[in-house]
């Protein structure tokens, strides 16, 4: 993946593959990871079924 992506883009894939893995007939597994990279960026890494790699910008302060 050449570009940053954002959160939203992150939590909408996110949010699509648990609904493919509710409506689906049988097992499902999914699980995030999430790596620290160079100073302002994380790696978020989607487990399911395949992996979806993102590297998304983060401020430095909480935004919580």
């Amino acid at each position: 993946m050449g570009k940053t992506a954002t959160n939203e883009e992150v939590l909408a894939k996110v949010s699509e593959l648990y609904r493919e893995l509710f409506y689906h007939n049988g097992f499902g597994e999914m699980h995030i990871e999430i790596r620290i990279l160079k100073k302002g960026q994380k790696e978020v890494i989607i487990h399911c079924g395949k992996q979806y790699r993102y590297v998304v910008d983060y401020p430095e302060k909480e935004l919580w």
